[in-house]
This record gives C-alpha cells, sequence and structure tokens, in this order.
C-alpha cells in the first residue's frame, strides 16, 4: 500500500471515528422510535445483547455536511490516495458508505476487562474486490450461519523452541462478513460487519438466535430517548468502561455512581448536543450536578479573555432532576475555523509522495 493510500485511509477513516467520538461525547434528548424500529433494527439485530456500548454515525450526512466540506478545503486530501483505495477495494469513501453502527463487546476469553469492537456498516459494498484483496494477503473465506466471510490473520517468523523460525499467527484473525446482499446471491452487498473473527461469528449468532440488542430493554429504551435530528449518537453502560481503567480516586467515586450514559450530537456547520447520565439514585445525581457546576465556572473563568471561547462556554447548559444529569452544548462553526487555521499554522507541511 503507498504512502498515498495510507495518508487517505487514514484522514477518511478519520471523518468516520469522528462521527462515532461525536456521538459519545453529545446526547440530546428527543425520541427516535420511528428510526430505531425500522432503520436501524436490522443492523443492531447483529450486535450481541451484552454490549456494553453501541455508537451510530449517519457517515451520509456528515460527508455532506457543511463542517465536512469546510474541512476538506481547509485540510485537503490527496486524490491518487483516495483513487488508489478506490481501485483496491472497489469502496468510495465519499459515497459507498451511508452509515454505521460500532459496539464494544465481550471478548471471547471469559476474563474480566476482556472485550472486543464490532462495526456494522450500511452502503454499497464490492464483495468480490473485497474478497480478492483478502486472499492476495493470505485469507481464508468460509460460509457460516448462512453469511459469507473472509478472514485475514497476521502471521509472523517466530522462533520455535528448536531455535528454528516458524510462521504463528501474531493477531487474532480479522473478519468481514456480507450480511446483507443488494439481490439474492449477487455479488454487492448492502450490509456488512467487520472485527475479530470470533467476534462477528458471536454476531451473527446473536442475530440468528434472536439474542441481540434488539432484545435489550434498557438500552433500546435509552436509543429510543435520542433525538432523530440528530446524525450522531451513543448509548452505554459507562460503569463497565470505567471498571478497568486507571482514574484518579475522586474522578472514578463520581463516575462510579453512573450506570448508563446517552449521547447524541448533530453535525451540520458546527456541533451542537448534549451529554445524560443516568446515576444510581438522586443523591448521586445531585452530586454529580455539583461537579459538573465547579467545572462549567473555572471553564468560563478561563474562557472569558477570548469572545469566541466564552460564547462557547456560555452555551453549556447544566439540566436534570431525580436521577438524570444533562449537559447541551453547542460549537459553533467559528470555533472549528479558528482551531482548524491554528492547526494548519502549527504544523508542519506533509509533502505526500
Amino acid at each position: 500500500m503507498t504512502n498515498r493510500t495510507r495518508y487517505f485511509m487514514a484522514s477518511s477513516g478519520a471523518v468516520v471515528v469522528a462521527g462515532l467520538i461525536t456521538g459519545l461525547v453529545a446526547y440530546r434528548g428527543g425520541g427516535v422510535q420511528p428510526l430505531f424500529a425500522s432503520t436501524l433494527r436490522a443492523e443492531l439485530a447483529f450486535v450481541p445483547s451484552d454490549a456494553a456500548v453501541v455508537a451510530y454515525a449517519d457517515v451520509r450526512a456528515i460527508m455532506d455536511s457543511e463542517l465536512r466540506q469546510r474541512l476538506k478545503l481547509a485540510i485537503p486530501v490527496p486524490s491518487e490516495g483516495q483513487a488508489e483505495f478506490q481501485t483496491q477495494t472497489g469502496i468510495d469513501i465519499e459515497h459507498d458508505i451511508d452509515y454505521v453502527v460500532a459496539a464494544m463487546v465481550p471478548g471471547i476469553t471469559g476474563t474480566i476487562g476482556d472485550k472486543s469492537g464490532l462495526v456494522v456498516a450500511r452502503g454499497r459494498f464490492d464483495m468480490i474486490k473485497l474478497e480478492g484483496l483478502a486472499l492476495e494477503h493470505g485469507g481464508t473465506v468460509e460460509e457460516y450461519g448462512g453469511k459469507h466471510l473472509v478472514s485475514v490473520t497476521h502471521n509472523a517468523e517466530l522462533p520455535a523452541p528448536d531455535g528454528t523460525q516458524t510462521l504463528k499467527p501474531i493477531h487474532p484473525s480479522m473478519t468481514i462478513a456480507f450480511l446483507e446482499r443488494a439481490v439474492p446471491g449477487g455479488a454487492s452487498a448492502t450490509l456488512i460487519a467487520f472485527g475479530e473473527s470470533a467476534t462477528v461469528k458471536h454476531a451473527i449468532d446473536a442475530q440468528s438466535q434472536a439474542q441481540s440488542l434488539n432484545s435489550n430493554d434498557e438500552i433500546t429504551e435509552l436509543v429510543n430517548d435520542i433525538e432523530r435530528s440528530n446524525n450522531a449518537w451513543a448509548v452505554g453502560r459507562l460503569d463497565v468502561l470505567t471498571s478497568h481503567a486507571q482514574l484518579p480516586a475522586q474522578v472514578a467515586s463520581q463516575l462510579g455512581s453512573v450506570k448508563w450514559f446517552a449521547a447524541a450530537a448533530h453535525v451540520d456547520g458546527g456541533v451542537s448536543g448534549t451529554i445524560r447520565a443516568e446515576a444510581r439514585d438522586d443523591q448521586s445525581a445531585e452530586n454529580l450536578r455539583d461537579v459538573v457546576r465547579g467545572v462549567l465556572a473555572l471553564g468560563r473563568l478561563q474562557a472569558q479573555n477570548d469572545p469566541r471561547l466564552a460564547a462557547a462556554a456560555q452555551s453549556l447548559e447544566l439540566t436534570g432532576t431525580g436521577k438524570t444529569v444533562s449537559l447541551s452544548f453547542v460549537v459553533p462553526a467559528e470555533l472549528i475555523d479558528m482551531a482548524v487555521s491554528h492547526a494548519q499554522t502549527a504544523a508542519p507541511k506533509v509533502m505526500y509522495h
């Protein structure tokens, strides 16, 4: 793979990742029962019910947003890399991916803290090109649960006990599963899953055995609370995420009282959204609101010398009653332009070869 392709994959992939991360840091309450019940139900059927976090990004909307267009002009991506990536994979990042659902699910070892990532993407995918690319790199194909799977294992020459070199796997095999096809038996897929082989097979089992996220009432209730106008969101178990993290004692004590979080955002010219946390009881929620109030006061004090930062700080609004804590925010387009301009001035020029 050439440098152009690597730069293109990194920058284009960053757009998708940014959409998912935006969903992890922003929530706005509303109600999206029609979206969840129809558009995403097929995708969430492949997310196991024991997922700790599930996130969504409307890649098409984010790619077409005013923010994306301005960033594209400010940070050009080499067209050669985009063309080469499309030639190799058959995927046009700009147009072929509609939206993605990503999840963190328990790993297969059964040890505490073991987890694995799963991505389910809706779009248009050339099965022949993707399979051919995998086979060129030593990949294998198989049928599992009625789905066509393509897997690649990363190998390396490692020393054997007798001192000789032997080829052994150094990473779990990664798999693409073609979950839905444009037409039965056709060579174009409209829904794929990607992740470690065991995780992808677990997802296929969850769908076939009706043990998917669609059967998890706690998470689906949170998903159903997300406003349909948002194009990125995430919901999950915060206690699961923080239980094995190395956090300061004071931070851990505050986050330990939070069971669920829900987040969503709308990306267009700027970014707006809200973070919501569900505490275990009313007192824990009030303690968390006190902590957030202190952080907001400090942030506004530090931002008062910059009108644009001050405007962003003033847009932060803390709400919530009972066990709920919500923080809404707005990042205006002007502030994003300022950050991009500063980054362009500070960063060294990148030479593409």
